[in-house]
């Protein structure tokens, strides 16, 4: 769960400086082409010989590199939503994953899923909800864009579960993002923006956040049930209206501290029922 946490609020500082770019005009090709480059090169750095050996050798081919560009429609959408959607709207109607990857846990994972995790599921998208207020966002393309990219993101969390039962950490990022240099470096070249010295800055963090964030992210999928993790992941919403605040000046309303506080509540119930029950730490 701590890995989680510190791989959601990573996200959200991430999902901060990718939302700057794009406003800025950064294609979004470009952006993750730059941030899959860093994330490529850590993995190889890091896996050297053996993980060059490991990415021919492995029999996970084809869900690998399915996954990868589930993943990579899901960070289109997203980030495509982006340049229209502020941070807060654009994480509320995330929160559809963590939904999804909670229902799909017990057919395609055979997790059993008690039904402490479905209350602080349930508590945790009330507190989203009560927080953003997504009643008031008209409906807009931007608006499919997200529910669309949480959808495959929803699906992406089961796959890399069922991927992190036979395979590492390093080869899932390897395979997944030496996929997204190959798409985005082809997209990227039609549509190159040469980036300013803050804006190659930007970059460099954006690669290096992701890099540590989807390192903690797999390893906590290996050590907890997807259930879990979708729950983890309300953190998030926290950062978002923190980081809203920071760079775009967004003063949150009373409607976000109840929400913040609903979702806190969540996290304090999983821990609290996970513990009676021996389940936290206990499965891998």
């Amino acid at each position: 769960m701590a890995l989680g946490a510190t791989a959601y609020s990573l996200f959200s500082m991430h999902d901060a400086a990718v939302k700057w770019l794009v406003i800025a005009g950064v294609p979004v090709w470009q952006v993750l082409f730059a941030r899959s480059i860093f994330i490529v090169g850590s993995c190889l750095a890091l896996g050297r010989g053996k993980m060059l050996a490991r990415v021919i050798a492995t029999p996970l081919k084809g869900p690998l590199a399915f996954r990868g560009l589930i993943t990579l429609g899901a960070w289109l959408c997203y980030y495509s939503a982006a340049r229209s959607l502020p941070l807060a709207q654009l994480q509320t109607l995330y929160y559809a994953a963590p939904i999804m990857t909670t229902v799909l846990a017990g057919p395609l994972l055979g997790e059993r899923v008690p039904a402490s995790r479905w209350l602080t599921v349930a508590i945790g998208f009330a507190g989203v909800v009560v927080a953003c207020d997504p009643g008031r966002v008209a409906l807009s393309l931007p608006m499919v864009l997200v529910l669309i990219a949480a959808a495959f993101w929803g699906y992406a969390a089961i796959l890399m579960r069922q991927i992190a039962r036979r395979e590492g950490t390093l080869l899932q990022m390897l395979y997944m993002n030496g996929l997204f240099l190959v798409v985005t470096g082809v997209a990227s070249a039609a549509e190159w923006q040469m980036p300013s010295t803050r804006q190659f800055l930007l970059l460099v963090l954006i690669g290096a956040m992701g890099t540590l964030g989807q390192f903690c992210l797999f390893e906590g999928a290996r050590r907890a049930p997807a259930s879990v993790m979708a729950t983890v992941e309300y953190t998030s919403l926290i950062w978002a209206f923190l980081l809203g605040l920071a760079i775009w000046g967004n003063v949150p309303h009373l409607a976000v501290f109840v929400g913040a506080g609903l979702i806190l509540l969540a996290g304090a119930v999983l821990v609290i029922m996970e513990r009676r029950a021996g389940r936290l730490g206990g499965e891998r």
